[in-house]
Formats: C-alpha cells, sequence, structure tokens
C-alpha cells in the first residue's frame, strides 16, 4: 500500500449549527445530498431525555453528525490536494454534493463520489478511500487517507519457483 495523500478537518459544531441555523443561506442543501441530511436526522433515538428537551438534543446530535459529514468533505478535499502536490489543482471549483458521506450498513462510515470529483480519482489511479469520522461535545472531526497498490514489482526468475535452477554462489 503507497499513501497518496491525508487529510484531516476539524469542526466547531456550536458555531456549524448558527450556520445550519440560517435557513435562508442555502449553506445545507448546497453542501449535503438528500441521503446525507436524512441519515443525520435519523441516526439515533432520543434516549431518556425528557419531552421538552427532545427536539432540541435531537437537533443538538444532528447538528453534530452534519459537522462529522462536512469535516470528512474538508478532509477528503485535502487528502486530495495533497495526493496532487506539485501539480495543479485537478478542478476549479469542487461541489461538496459530489462528495457524499455514506454508510455500509453497519454504521461504519465511507465516501461515494460523484460526477468530476469521481472522474478526477480515476485519473490519479482510483486510489481507495479510508474515512473515519467522531464528534463529542462542541468538536466533530474527520481523516481522509488515500492509498493505492503500488505497481507490480517487474516479474524475475526466482529461485523458489519449481523447475528454476539456483545458481551456485560466487567464491
Amino acid at each position: 500500500m503507497t499513501v497518496v495523500g491525508i487529510g484531516i478537518d476539524v469542526v466547531d459544531v456550536p458555531s456549524f449549527a448558527a450556520q445550519l441555523a440560517d435557513h435562508a443561506s442555502g449553506f445545507v442543501a448546497g453542501t449535503f445530498t438528500a441521503g446525507e441530511i436524512r441519515a443525520a436526522a435519523d441516526h439515533g433515538g432520543a434516549g431518556d431525555a425528557t419531552a421538552d428537551s427532545r427536539p432540541r438534543e435531537h437537533a443538538a446530535r444532528r447538528d453534530a453528525r452534519l459537522a462529522a459529514r462536512f469535516a470528512a468533505k474538508e478532509a477528503f478535499v485535502k487528502a486530495w490536494s495533497a495526493s496532487r502536490r506539485g501539480r495543479p489543482p485537478a478542478l476549479g471549483a469542487v461541489d461538496l454534493r459530489w462528495i457524499e458521506v455514506v454508510d455500509d450498513g453497519f454504521g461504519r462510515p465511507g465516501l461515494r463520489l460523484h460526477g468530476p470529483v469521481a472522474d478526477a480519482l480515476r485519473d490519479l489511479g482510483d486510489p481507495a478511500v479510508h474515512l473515519t469520522m467522531s464528534h463529542d461535545g462542541p468538536v466533530a472531526t474527520a481523516m481522509v487517507v488515500l492509498d493505492r497498490e503500488p505497481p507490480a514489482a517487474p516479474s524475475s526468475p526466482r529461485a523458489d519457483v519449481p523447475g528454476m535452477q539456483r545458481r551456485p554462489p560466487k567464491r
């Protein structure tokens, strides 16, 4: 495995929540896919909260999950940028909805890339994309690692392959 890019991002959840609350900005619709918005809203239960605090707690959990997804998108852009070190950017602009955080069905996050971002990553040799995300209290974070298998070494005769003869060592 050869690491070709690493990116990390940290988001202040309260500041991010204030940005999410500004519905006139269009930030949510311009940043997240419908699936990401749905997953952030549906994930987790209310626990043993009182009836009065449930909507607030549900909104706080949703905000933290969206903050982690935003951090994942930013971490991917940083890892992708690092993989292109010394070369110009592959795209002039990136629509963050082209970078989608998805769940593998077991709660493990991954990235699904769309459009020009997916095409540009294929031009890098289609590296594997590894993602981890977390949120705790006022902080959400994500890290992305891009890696690919190194090119196969040219084959050469090996002494341990049946039918191959070993040369005696030179003296």
